[in-house]
């Protein structure tokens, strides 16, 4: 896409050289005043609604965003964005429509963009589809633009014990496996989320969050701030004044989102220790920006990138400790003075990565375990392994973090759908050694590539987590952690590998190879293709088929243009 026109990019039309616009008329009806005409309008994507608690607490930050933007000198234009809560869906069929809302959100924040020729964006988001979602029409419309990110959820509590929504997930498994009582169910259930905020761990909407300030797309320290707290209002404010700059000087998304800055995003999303999640986000988001990069590309900084911070869900703490701790500036700060960063890659500020972090001790507080040195890395490399065979030549992801060995040869478990599968779990259907195949869950067969918590969480729950394997074509949420291998390409759907498996069959899933195998004969594998036929599409009108025909294979991010 080229770049589009400085502002007053709205003063372009098909009446330019006309002393008065009849465009005009309308903008005196939401009380411009003459003057107003010279100044940038700023959009503001306001992603508040009552749906969820990530995005329950966003109005006051649109609030003061619009009022930072008058302060600065520009016009600011409020619109809304929608939001689909992947905890409140998962385990029924609307998690089929979470990420299908990152398009609605990236098509709805382009739309209002574009169509209303305005001169650079504000997008505040909370849930997890909210960050890819803002950053993919960010990277479309190429206008000057910053993420405010809505800010995590304070930790729940339990008897002592600091909580998480996937606390409540893995509490399933254990009430029903008998090791836990209904008080402490019920407890956690009730107690796992005590604020307005996205889930505390380091799953998808912090993953997407952190990395946004590696990308340099969002102000330092912003992305682990907590939600109820005064801080996060002036960042707000502080974000919307930089924006404003950043117009004035046109600084672009795709002056910032570029195949280096990617690799910084990347990086630390490794260190981290974030979410599968976010390797479907960034092929998209790269997509959008028409930046180069593959799943190969995730396999490269993975190797080289440790895993620094003691994070949920395979590690003991939440984003409200790693602020606490220093935040992702100090995170950053380590991987650069280890060469694991491209310092001379722009920000919004206008500053460089290397001059934003220039008073960040090169050494993190030795009083806090939340964030380790290089040399007293949790692992030697990153933890989102990018596994391929011949149940998935595209390519597929396994999350390996907080597992003694990734490696597991066992009989295949193959269920169609999610439901029967968590049922089965439920009733101690499922043993040690088994690897679960879940399976009809890619971007056209799900459709909508849905999560799988309730299973994984489950297995967790049941004490499994080391001990069996899962492969679906579908994906995990950022709070899953185990033998997980998801994103399987090609998908079932669509005649791939994983379509052809049955009960029984052998399959191997080892990420020191980065291999994942079924172990038939190739004649045998050839003989079932043969009788293998497409089933029917599961829905046939509305959004759900139109991501089915659209999306593309999640090796290449599921996108839809």
């Amino acid at each position: 896409m080229a770049d589009q026109p400085r502002y007053n990019r709205r003063s372009r039309n098909i009446t330019e050289g006309v002393s008065r616009s009849p465009n005009r008329s309308m903008y005196y009806a939401m009380g411009y005043e003459e003057a107003d005409f010279s100044k940038p309008m700023i959009g503001v994507a306001n992603g508040h609604s009552t749906i969820t608690p990530c995005n329950s607490g966003l109005q006051k930050l649109a609030d003061i965003a619009i009022a930072s933007i008058k302060a600065a000198g520009g016009n600011p234009q409020v619109f809304g964005t929608p939001t689909i809560s992947d905890g409140m869906s998962m385990g029924t069929e609307g998690m089929k429509y979470s990420l299908i809302s990152r398009e609605v959100i990236a098509d709805c924040i382009e739309t209002a963009v574009n169509g209303q020729w305005m001169d650079g964006v504000v997008v505040i988001g909370g849930c997890d589809k909210n960050m890819p979602g803002g950053m993919i029409a960010m990277a479309r419309t190429n206008v000057p633009s910053i993420y405010v990110y809505g800010g995590t959820i304070k930790p729940g509590n339990w008897k002592g014990k600091d909580l998480t929504i996937v606390s409540a997930f893995e509490a399933v498994g254990e009430f029903t496996a008998g090791r836990m009582s209904k008080e402490d169910f019920d407890g956690i259930e009730r107690n796992a989320c005590p604020s307005a905020g996205s889930c505390g761990g380091m799953y998808t909407a912090n993953t997407m969050s952190s990395s946004f300030e590696a990308l340099g797309m969002a102000l330092p320290y912003s992305s682990t701030m907590a939600n109820p707290d005064d801080e996060k209002v002036g960042s707000a404010a502080e974000s919307a004044r930089v924006l404003v700059e950043a117009v004035k000087r046109d600084l672009k998304p795709r002056d910032i989102i570029t195949r280096e800055s990617i690799e910084n995003a990347v990086s630390l999303i490794m260190a981290t220790g974030g979410s599968t999640n976010a390797v479907l986000h960034y092929l998209a988001i790269a997509h959008a920006a028409e930046v180069e990069w593959t799943l190969d590309d995730f396999e490269r900084v993975r190797l080289k990138v440790p895993v620094i911070c003691n994070l949920k869900p395979s590690g003991q703490y939440v984003a409200t400790d790693l602020h606490k701790a220093g935040g992702i500036p100090q995170v950053m700060k380590l991987l650069l003075d280890a060469g694991m960063l491209h310092g001379d890659c722009i920000t919004i500020t206008g500053q460089t990565i290397a001059e934003q972090l220039a008073d960040i001790p090169s050494v993190p507080d030795p009083k806090q375990d939340v964030i380790r040195t290089i040399d007293k890395a949790l692992y030697a490399q990153g933890h989102l392994a990018v596994l391929k065979g011949n149940l998935s030549p595209e390519g597929c992801v396994a999350k390996i973090s907080g597992l003694k060995n990734p490696v597991i040869t066992g009989p295949a478990r193959v269920f169609d759908d999610e439901y029967t599968a968590m049922d089965v779990i439920l009733a101690d259907g499922i043993k040690p050694g088994d690897v679960l195949v879940l399976r009809y869950l890619g971007p056209q067969g799900g459709p909508g590539m849905p999560e799988m918590l309730a299973p994984t969480a489950a297995l967790i729950g049941k004490g499994l987590g080391e001990s069996v394997g899962l492969i679906t074509d579908g994906r995990f949420s950022g709070g899953t952690w185990g033998m997980v291998v998801g994103h399987v390409s090609p998908e079932a759907y669509l005649g791939g590998t994983i379509a052809l498996v049955e009960e029984g069959d052998s399959v191997t899933i080892d990420a020191h190879q980065q291999l994942i195998q079924l172990n038939v004969a190739d004649e045998e594998i050839a003989r079932r293709r043969a009788l293998w036929k497409q089933p029917a599409p599961r829905y046939t009108r509305g959004v759900l088929a139109k991501f089915a025909k659209l999306a593309s294979s999640a090796s290449k991010g599921a996108v839809t243009d």
